[in-house]
């Protein structure tokens, strides 16, 4: 009774969203008030603890609202100055191929922003990027989503397993005992060393790198089945060799670095060598396709493909003189530049940037809930928003922007922000309450927790098939890995010491589904679609991005039990 009840919220969600196609600003305030009933009924969740996570939801709801009106205002910046017009010839002269522009931008570099910053930032930076490069806004977040996969274990320079991992496992006396064991070097009880998460992120990469080699490839394969004049998938496989090629170009660096480096660089090295790589290679004409493919004239687009005001012309002032491509393109180095600066951890710009003198701490409204485990805090500057918003003011000088052009970027930025506001203000409360529910006069786990007992004493011996799916799920409704990580690392570690298997195959697997299930996480689909105007079109987007994700899903899955059963991996792994 507790799992199918600890269900109703995801079944609401779902049904809401993609089944009845309802507008996240109407389907999410409705799965609140469901999971609200659930947690303060069966539960028996109090009023004030049931508050607190609300109230907490509305803080970390107001960070990522941050993050996206920095990411809309950086785009109508750059549209406003006339800069967007050299950006596109630069891309047409690579190739007028949408399938090429859609590997390059979304890819490679979406990879290597994953890599420096996180957050959901590869979708908030590369769609509106690949709006004005004239894809459908539909299209440009479809396929940044699908991107929130491979890249995304090791995004914010490792934080999922840094922080997630290492969160989820301390303190555990199995976990322990485990190390001890298996000749870790443990320096104090309850502490996972870095040597063991170097395993754990070296092992995620190599299941990411068997499901990642397609990611490009069926990127493009969705891209033409839905948005082409044919409505084929054959279009999109014409370019398998140049997918292939991008997929390994990325791949190869990423695991060299998971496996020499540990897990704070693999996405951002990975993605800054492939594009190193790939860039030269399109110019020169290597493995591309025999014929060029488009969307068909934007007169014959179906209304769902467009974003707000997409139907108009965005390309920028025709007047403007004429921007030189370094210049174009500064905004965007600019913003890759301070993202690595300030989140590698041999500069002090971090420690600067989150010391609790320039971070909203918010202790007065936790000690009066008095709520233990429910916490928020907001970083202003260490945030990416604050990133956007700088590399806007230079933007600003470097195109000599009028005070009113750049006046008219954050007037069509607040007009944008309205109605995501309200999906996401009721979207992240609903999964703090979700998460918060561990705490109850009922004596029950968690929600996510009793869904996972069911799963795991279902699934028995096969439950490196499911382990990424238990991933997957957190992420949808945490819409984070890394809190994913938190939630499910210790409870995956346990299922595995109890059978028999590799625990840290199972938390690795554990890691990339979590990174899978960011393609359809709520947080990630509404925020994404904000950028680029589709507020209301959530549910349709799942619906499209639910497909690559179960793909990843099914080849983690198998690839889990090939590698404990087949290939006979012991139980324990050594540094």
């Amino acid at each position: 009774m507790a799992a199918w009840l600890a269900l109703t919220p995801i079944l609401a969600i779902a049904l809401l969203l993609v089944a009845f196609r309802w507008p996240a600003t109407r389907a999410m305030p409705i799965a609140w008030v469901i999971t609200g009933i659930v947690a303060l009924t069966y539960w028996d969740m109090s009023a004030n603890r049931f508050f607190a996570a609300s109230v907490q939801g509305l803080i970390i709801a107001f960070t990522l609202l941050y993050i996206v009106f920095g990411a809309i205002l950086l785009l109508n910046t750059i549209r406003h100055s006339g800069a967007v017009n050299t950006i596109r010839e630069g891309f047409r002269r690579i190739s007028p191929d949408r399938r090429v522009q859609c590997i390059i931008i979304a890819w490679l570099f979406g990879s290597f922003i994953e890599g420096a910053s996180g957050f959901g930032t590869p979708a908030a930076i590369a769609a509106p990027l690949l709006v004005v490069m004239g894809f459908p806004a539909f299209a440009a977040v479809m396929v940044t989503l699908i991107i929130q996969s491979t890249p995304v274990t090791f995004g914010a320079v490792g934080t999922p397993i840094l922080v997630g991992i290492k969160a989820g496992l301390a303190g555990s006396p199995i976990v322990d005992a485990f190390l001890t064991d298996n000749n870790y070097a443990v320096t104090e009880a309850g502490v996972i060393p870095f040597s063991y998460l170097e395993v754990v992120g070296y092992t995620a990469a190599t299941f990411h790198a068997i499901a990642g080699i397609l990611i490009p490839l069926i990127m493009c394969a969705v891209l033409t089945k839905f948005f082409g004049e044919e409505r084929s998938l054959r279009k999109g496989l014409e370019v398998w060799p140049f997918a292939i090629f991008a997929a390994l170009a990325f791949i190869l660096p990423y695991l060299a670095v998971a496996y020499l480096m540990g897990p704070q660089f693999p996405s951002l090295l990975g993605g800054l060598i492939a594009l190193a790589i790939v860039v030269p290679a399109a110019r020169a004409g290597l493995f591309m396709p025999r014929e060029s493919w488009d969307f068909p004239p934007k007169s014959e687009w179906e209304p769902e493909w467009f974003g707000s005001g997409q139907d108009q012309d965005r390309a920028g002032p025709e007047t403007e003189a004429h921007i030189g491509m370094v210049a174009a393109w500064s905004p965007y180095v600019i913003v890759a530049a301070l993202l690595v600066i300030t989140r590698v951890d041999f500069l002090p710009f971090e420690g600067w940037m989150t010391s609790p003198a320039v971070t909203s701490s918010l202790d007065w409204l936790w000690d009066w809930f008095g709520e233990n485990g429910i916490s928020a805090s907001i970083q202003w500057l260490y945030l990416p928003g604050f990133i956007f918003f700088l590399t806007t003011l230079a933007a600003w000088a470097i195109f000599r922007m009028s005070a009113r052009e750049y006046a008219a970027a954050w007037k069509e930025t607040a007009v944008t922000m309205l109605s995501v506001s309200i999906a996401l203000g009721f979207a992240v409360p609903t999964v703090r309450v979700f998460i918060a529910s561990n705490v109850n006069a009922a004596g029950l786990e968690g929600m996510p927790i009793e869904l996972a007992n069911v799963v795991s004493n279902v699934a028995g011996g096969a439950w490196p098939a499911f382990a990424g799916v238990i991933g997957a799920l957190g992420a949808f409704l945490a819409g984070s890995n890394t809190v994913s990580n938190m939630m499910f690392s210790l409870f995956q570690f346990d299922v595995a010491d109890n059978i028999g298997i590799s625990p840290t195959i199972v938390v690795g697997l554990q890691a990339v589904g979590a990174a899978a299930g960011n393609m359809i996480c709520v947080h990630n689909v509404v925020a994404a679609a904000a950028t680029v105007g589709l507020v209301g079109k959530e549910g349709l987007l799942i619906r499209k991005t639910i497909w690559p994700m179960i793909y990843y899903l099914v080849v983690i899955g198998a690839a889990g039990l090939a590698g404990i059963y087949l290939l006979d991996i012991a139980p324990t792994m050594s540094p």
